[in-house]
């Protein structure tokens, strides 16, 4: 008999309608113009400041919706339930034909999307392994090959629907490819624990 088992799996959690649409439609008009800030990767991607909930009535509404699965998702990574708190949040508006190089979130530990707008299937968040990890050098990799989760370098997140929301670790080296469709608009956002404690080494957060 065999039997596969997935050591260390990464988290990712998927949240549908996680938004309701009449706050979808607010955070869209609201914000979508104060998306000012241009992104050195892509002249088509922009995005606003970095946003605190207290900033708009709106934020407030939204970090009420999403911080409850914020703590079931740090349940999972740091197998204890425990307050969490959005650090920032920022709206990003990708014209078609803008781009989102692969990157990471700094300076926290869940990391988090919501989709404002209908998305391209081409242009889904792609989620990455990590550059020069402690896998073999020399790969399996031709046109016979067929990708699984224990091989593949890359997955693709399903389409979203406006409202739907995603969560990850914010290590974790994410990208959107070239948008094919329409202006795509999304609230992303970092999130901190209150504390750790490590055997006794606690610290703390403040958001």
């Amino acid at each position: 008999m065999q039997e596969v088992i997935p050591l260390f799996p990464v988290p990712f959690m998927r949240v549908t309608g996680a938004i309701n649409s009449a706050l979808v439609k607010g955070l869209v008009e609201h914000f979508s113009a104060s998306a000012d800030r241009t992104n050195n990767g892509s002249t088509n991607l922009s995005h606003t400041a970095m946003l605190r909930p207290s900033d708009s009535p709106l934020l407030v509404n939204a970090a009420a919706l999403i911080t409850p699965h914020l703590a079931d998702f740090g349940a999972l990574m740091f197998g204890e339930n425990i307050a969490w708190s959005l650090k920032e949040i920022w709206v990003n508006v990708l014209d078609t034909g803008g781009r989102q190089a692969m990157h990471n979130h700094a300076n926290s530990f869940i990391s988090g999307v919501v989709y404002l707008t209908t998305t391209h299937p081409d242009s889904c968040t792609v989620f990455m392994k990590s550059p020069g990890g402690s896998e073999f050098a020399f790969k399996n990799d031709h046109a016979g090959v067929t990708s699984g989760p224990y091989n593949a370098d890359k997955w693709v997140s399903p389409a979203p629907s406006p409202g739907d929301m995603v969560l990850f670790p914010s290590y974790l080296m994410h990208a959107v490819p070239p948008n094919q469709g329409e202006k795509r608009i999304s609230l992303s956002f970092n999130a901190i624990p209150s504390r750790l404690d490590s055997w006794g080494y606690r610290i703390s957060f403040s958001g």
